[in-house]
């Protein structure tokens, strides 16, 4: 695959692949940082490319793997659901109806989801992929998909409401 080939195929893919990796980092720069190494690992690829079947699902894991491989390297802190509680009871007492309220909770919680579904999610709902598409990503069976984003669904809901409710009680 010659320069221009690549720049066609593979930079267009640069903020897809930045968005997954910041969701899963919540780094920017570090963010950056796997996009840049995932650009840096296609091009020392970039001859065998066409023997995959998608490189944006290859770009798509190679990130995700890279970004799991920092969090393991640098012991980042998973929330758990204890401090997801303590950071909104520090928000305002009053109930918000500004949609960017709402959006920064949900991202709070997705926070405090297992890996898995929160990778899914962030395939699926943010990002846009197909079942099919998440299923080669994750190297899983469709229907594993598809009960893995229902549950994680299915959580932030619960979490979200709860907590809308509390608000609610608390006025």
């Amino acid at each position: 695959m010659d320069l221009q080939r690549f720049k066609i195929q593979v930079f267009p893919l640069k903020n897809k692949l930045f968005r997954l990796a910041k969701r899963l980092l919540e780094d920017h720069e570090d963010a950056q940082d796997i996009v840049q190494e995932v650009f840096i690992k296609l091009w020392g690829r970039r001859e065998k490319l066409d023997e995959y079947r998608s490189v944006e699902a290859l770009s798509v894991v190679m990130t995700r793997n890279l970004c799991l491989d920092k969090l393991k390297v640098k012991k980042y802190p998973v929330e758990n659901l204890d401090n997801l509680k303590a950071d909104l009871q520090e928000t305002e007492t009053e109930t918000s109806t500004d949609l960017s309220e709402v959006v920064r909770k949900i991202h709070m919680i997705i926070r405090t989801l297992p890996e898995q579904q929160r990778t899914i999610m962030q395939l699926r709902d943010i990002e846009g992929y197909d079942f099919d598409e998440i299923a080669e990503i994750m190297k899983m069976n469709e229907n594993a998909i598809r009960v893995n984003l229902s549950r994680a669904r299915k959580r932030v809901r619960e979490i979200l409401l709860n907590k809308e409710l509390y608000e609610y009680q608390r006025n």
